[in-house]
């Protein structure tokens, strides 16, 4: 599947979680009139946030798919991580908004009817917000989308919420204490908090060009199972990440002797490798560095015409060294 059609794809998808999004609120405003419940009306408002949520999604998502321009030269898909922030705060004021309805029907107290109907409304909504979010993340993760992870994510735990509304209303229902539908309430209101903390911190390592260490570590362990003699070392590795696309700088030291040629080659060589071995789309910015005599301690070819220090060791690289300003040498 082609870039462009991945995207009209994750797009085509974002439509349908907004149109569920609208259709699953309407529901849960009719069970609230029907229930009077407190904790219906706190997942009622929650799924404003959805649907708030996956217009947001569809936005950014209509964003990152622009082709880089003049003014935007990695592209537009920073923007992912924005939405999916905001997505994650108005996911914790859903949660804080559950505390408020919980805390308030404790001090005031209130009488519910029809449970029977609403329990009915309500489970079905757990049920569809769950499918739709297992299918969102996993097409998320497939795809490299943070929106559509995050969307997954979000409904969800809708769906959590939702199922302790469902047990509270059934509990309700049978032993006619009410007051325990505001204490499951706050219960999930302090979960909803959490799911949303998580969302937003992993929006700003994004934004704030956090290293992730596992895409580091894909890297390395790719360059290092298939390393070649001539690439004496990899330093100064620096990885962003743009929506689904990464951007990788980093500086390879191969021998001062090779002509320009065999130098771009070898780097080729290198970028190719990891592009053929990654499913993202990526952009390469690598520097050649020539060796210097520090570098024949590392250096493994063999009767190098030029080698001015003796071979030490083999220098396994890692997270530490590859991404280290300094060449690699074994003094």
């Amino acid at each position: 599947m082609t870039t462009q059609n991945t995207h009209k794809d994750k797009i085509g998808f974002q439509r349908i979680i907004a149109a569920f999004g609208v259709i699953l609120f309407i529901g849960k405003i009719i069970a609230w009139k029907l229930t009077n419940s407190d904790a219906v009306f706190s997942d009622a408002m929650e799924s404003i946030v959805n649907v708030i949520s996956a217009f947001m999604g569809l936005y950014s998502l209509h964003l990152a798919a622009k082709p880089k321009d003049e003014d935007h030269p990695y592209g537009h898909g920073k923007v992912e991580f924005v939405t999916s922030g905001i997505e994650g705060a108005l996911i914790a004021i859903a949660g804080l908004m559950i505390i408020y309805e919980g805390v308030h029907s404790l001090i005031v107290g209130k009488t519910l009817s029809k449970l029977d109907i609403g329990i009915w409304i309500i489970a079905a909504t757990a049920v569809i917000n769950y499918l739709l979010g297992y299918i969102s993340i996993k097409k998320g993760e497939r795809e490299n989308s943070l929106v559509l992870v995050s969307s997954g994510k979000h409904l969800q735990s809708d769906t959590i919420t939702t199922l302790g509304v469902v047990a509270s209303l059934i509990i309700v229902y049978f032993t006619k204490i009410f007051w325990l539908d505001s204490v499951v309430a706050l219960a999930f209101g302090f979960y909803i908090i959490s799911v949303g903390y998580k969302i937003v911190r992993k929006s700003l390592s994004g934004i704030m060009d956090e290293q992730d260490p596992e895409i580091l570590h894909q890297i390395i362990k790719i360059l290092e199972e298939n390393r070649r003699t001539e690439w004496i070392d990899v330093h100064n590795m620096k990885i962003q990440q743009f929506g689904a696309n990464l951007h990788i700088d980093a500086h390879i030291t191969l021998p001062w002797y090779y002509s320009l040629r065999d130098a771009h080659n070898e780097m080729e060589k290198m970028i190719l490798l990891l592009a053929n071995n990654i499913k993202r789309n990526i952009e390469f910015n690598f520097h050649m560095d020539d060796c210097k005599p520090v570098s024949c301690t590392v250096c493994q070819i063999q009767n190098c015409p030029v080698r001015e220090k003796d071979f030490i060791k083999r220098v396994e690289w890692t997270s530490e060294n590859v991404t280290s300003v300094d060449k690699h040498c074994a003094e």
